[in-house]
């Protein structure tokens, strides 16, 4: 069940590459991007908290931080700027993040020290970047149905997990409406049947919801501080946050068959 085992502070935002058949996250607070190569850890440093990617080709990755959205190369580890994310605010920093069906980039921001409605989630698409949604504590369960006509998010603190129908281009179409109440709903994926699995922070478990929010299944987990879940194929990669508390496997990173085809994730067009 263990796939890496080093312990993260906060564990986030894992991605599995579908064209290297390779897991990547980020310990935020550490400001790392995290993976495993030929079955030995690795990671890269950077200088602002990172927390969110999608794959734009083999080798590179669109990286959120807390001040931009920057292209990485994975092979050189070179940098190039793509745009600001709200470079001007030091009190906010990005967090959940996700690419969506038609090569865009949401992803969310949210106060270091949690501050009130001090975020936002925007939407990269194009060159440019978009607010979509103000006023967000903090942003998570960022996901997309495998039709690619429905979106969802969250605002913790809420407790609610929101659904979004899409136009052709995928902006929003319409108010986001309700989709189903959690307690303290973190990361989500969709998977290919178009079931919502949400990492519930503070409970040690992934839950999975039918289309119609309905609760399906869950799984355990033997982190309490579980943060996302992300599909390669079958395995669902869970990562978690030690901080704050005393466990074992508290802040590690998880891999579980489930039995279950994820969506593929989706390519990010710069």
């Amino acid at each position: 069940m263990i796939f890496d085992d080093r312990a993260c502070t906060l564990g986030e935002g894992p991605l599995w590459h579908p064209e290297r058949a390779q897991l990547f996250w980020f310990d935020i607070q550490a400001k790392r991007l995290m993976t495993r190569e030929g079955g030995k850890p690795r990671h890269w440093q950077f200088d602002h908290h990172v927390s969110a990617a999608g794959w734009v080709d083999h080798d590179t990755l669109l990286i959120a931080s807390e001040v931009e959205l920057f292209r990485f190369d994975l092979t050189t580890g070179a940098r190039d700027h793509i745009a600001p994310l709200e470079a001007d605010e030091p009190v906010t920093r990005s967090n959940d993040g996700r690419a969506d069906p038609f090569g865009g980039f949401w992803i969310g921001t949210m106060g270091k020290e949690l501050e009130p409605e001090a975020g936002a989630i925007y939407r990269f698409y194009k060159g440019q970047v978009e607010v979509l949604y103000q006023d967000i504590t903090i942003s998570n369960a960022i996901c997309f149905a495998p039709d690619g006509r429905t979106a969802y998010y969250t605002d913790t603190p809420t407790g609610i997990v929101m659904r979004q129908a899409l136009d052709g281009e995928g902006w929003p179409d319409g108010a986001a409406e309700p989709f189903l109440r959690v307690d303290h709903p973190d990361g989500a994926v969709v998977d290919a049947e178009g079931c919502l699995w949400i990492a519930q922070w503070g409970k040690g478990r992934v839950l999975r919801y039918g289309p119609e929010g309905n609760l399906i299944s869950h799984i355990d987990l033997p982190a309490s501080q579980v943060t996302c879940p992300d599909f390669g194929g079958t395995t669902l990669h869970v990562t978690s946050a030690a901080e704050g508390v005393e466990e074992t496997d508290g802040g590690k990173t998880f891999a579980v068959d489930v039995g279950i085809q994820g969506q593929s994730e989706h390519r990010v067009i710069l």
